[in-house]
């Protein structure tokens, strides 16, 4: 059984796809998959599925979805012939979906992203790289791109969109360490549009140009952020990207070691486009 919640909702036997498609269903079943592993209470389950207006029957319907996905679960291991490592067990006040190694797309992409943190930390930016395109190639698109979300899975995907652009930030890092600056160009224009405020983007696009020869495109990159900051904040860009700004104008060569957060920095919030 393999269970893909990082883009489309798919669960699949390795012949069929299983995936539910009544739309409840489909919501538990993916409020189960975020937190496979831990138990999800029935109070939390309840909160998911109907907000703030639960009917009368909640509990006894919430207990028929629940035996449904486990009929699919069970239904799924028995035509396999395999062992059923995925399967959905009753706790106390609540529900825990047991996930075997390697059957969720989202467990494979945190692995992956601490493996390239611990590249990271001893400096071989290669593997970094590698892990980390290996583990963003597992998206396909928004988490749950088709599934109906209420307030937890909100949160909760919200909290892993944040995850998402943390790996793309520190692969692109990567990749400016190991001399792939002329490639990065074209993405982080992109992403600088996409995410006016963040600096650590504008400054690896400030990078990126510099090393490809494009000062003056680094300098109005700067400028656009300042317009930018001024606009929406009222703020000023920070010192460290000032300090880049002032480097880049008086052609003193510009290291990732000196501009972008280390191994052990704490992402920046990140705030879309509008």
């Amino acid at each position: 059984m393999y269970a893909r919640i990082l883009g489309t909702l798919t669960l699949t036997d390795g012949l069929r796809t299983v995936t539910p498609r009544a739309p409840k269903q489909r919501q538990l079943l993916s409020l189960l998959l975020l937190h496979a592993g831990q138990v999800v209470t029935v109070d939390e389950c309840v909160d998911e599925l109907w907000a703030d207006s639960p009917p009368l029957s909640a509990h006894s319907t919430l207990q028929t979805y629940v035996m449904q996905i486990r009929k699919t679960l069970r239904s799924a291991a028995a035509d396999t012939g395999a062992p059923a490592e995925m399967y959905l067990e009753t706790r106390d006040r609540g529900y825990l979906l047991a996930v075997g190694p390697g059957q969720l797309d989202l467990h494979q992409f945190e692995k992956l992203v601490e493996q390239a943190s611990l590249a990271r930390i001893v400096g071989d930016h290669t593997r970094e790289s590698e892990l980390l395109h290996r583990a963003l190639g597992l998206w396909s698109g928004r988490a749950l791109a088709d599934v109906t979300c209420g307030p937890l899975l909100r949160t909760r995907l919200s909290g892993l969109r944040e995850t998402w652009l943390g790996a793309l930030e520190q692969r692109i890092d990567a990749d400016l360490r190991i001399g792939r600056h002329h490639r990065l160009i074209g993405e982080l224009r992109v992403l600088t549009r996409q995410y006016p405020t963040y600096e650590n983007l504008h400054a690896q696009l400030m990078i990126a140009l510099s090393r490809s020869g494009r000062t003056a495109d680094a300098l109005e990159v700067f400028a656009r952020l300042r317009r930018t900051f001024s606009t929406e904040l009222g703020l000023e860009p920070s010192a460290r990207m000032r300090d880049l700004h002032a480097d880049l104008l008086n052609s003193v060569p510009v290291t990732e070691s000196v501009y972008l957060p280390g191994p052990d920095s704490t992402p920046v919030p990140l705030r879309p486009a509008g």
